[in-house]
């Protein structure tokens, strides 16, 4: 199989559940090339509730293990995982289930899992060289909230194959940073990214950040002069518009008194 063609970007969004809860995390994996139309359309007509969500994930990664399809087992572990809440003893065990399999079966062996010192502990940072003979450029992507950095693999490959170094990595309270390095979320994000370009010695970088990233990076272009071009996807403008009208008095409560 040819680098270029490893993945597929489906275009639209789709229908995939009646409730947006499951319907926008069944399009998440699909929308990024890992998971097909016809299995996500049939993992939601199997999910009837919440507590439906992680057997019927864990059914699907077992049915792709025993058809040798490992690399899309990965993520429907880390389907599970993702509804899987905390406190729960297999929430760790569903991740850990899933970074194996993703770097044991991983189609490109030219990505390298690295880590970056900072301040105590480490970044992680999945990291892919790029492909021809003149580099292009170097971009930074990062996730926000609740993503891992392998999710981005597809889209950081399509980069790397089109001529630009990518340095993927977790920051503070995400993925490995958090899970394995104790790093807890820090709003500054001109940190983290002052790390990952001093540790590679970048002069200049384009950032990409995705959903709660998409406002990270923006802050962190704002302090780090390195960071010439910006790219912010799916980022919300205000994150008080999500929560509950109650849930919104409570907040404003305590910030109050």
């Amino acid at each position: 199989m040819e680098n270029q063609n490893l993945f597929s970007f489906p275009i639209g969004y789709h229908r995939l559940h009646k409730k947006q809860l499951y319907n926008f995390q069944l399009n998440r994996w699909y929308s990024l090339g890992y998971l097909s139309y016809d299995d996500v359309k049939a993992v939601g007509k199997g999910i009837k509730k919440f507590t439906d969500w992680k057997p019927v994930m864990m059914e699907y990664a077992e049915k792709k293990l025993k058809q040798n399809e490992f690399f899309e087992a990965a993520f429907y572990y880390r389907a599970a995982e993702f509804y899987t809440l905390h406190g729960e003893e297999d929430k760790e065990l569903l991740y850990d289930k899933f970074i194996d399999l993703f770097y044991s079966h991983m189609p490109f062996n030219g990505a390298i899992q690295e880590k970056v010192p900072y301040k105590d502990s480490f970044l992680s940072v999945l990291r892919l060289q790029y492909h021809g003979n003149i580099k292009k450029g170097t971009i930074l992507i990062h996730g926000g909230f609740d993503s891992f950095i392998e999710e981005f693999y597809s889209m950081s490959l399509y980069f790397a194959v089109n001529g630009y170094e990518v340095i993927a990595f977790e920051g503070p309270g995400q993925g490995k940073t958090l899970k394995k390095f104790n790093i807890p979320f820090n709003y500054e994000w001109e940190i983290p990214v002052k790390s990952i370009l001093d540790y590679y010695k970048i002069q200049e970088a384009a950032l990409l950040g995705i959903s709660l990233g998409g406002y990270l990076c923006l802050r962190a272009a704002a302090f780090e002069p390195r960071i010439k071009w910006v790219i912010s996807t799916g980022g919300a403008y205000d994150y008080y518009k999500i929560p509950s009208a109650m849930a919104q008095w409570t907040m404003n409560f305590f910030k109050k008194y």
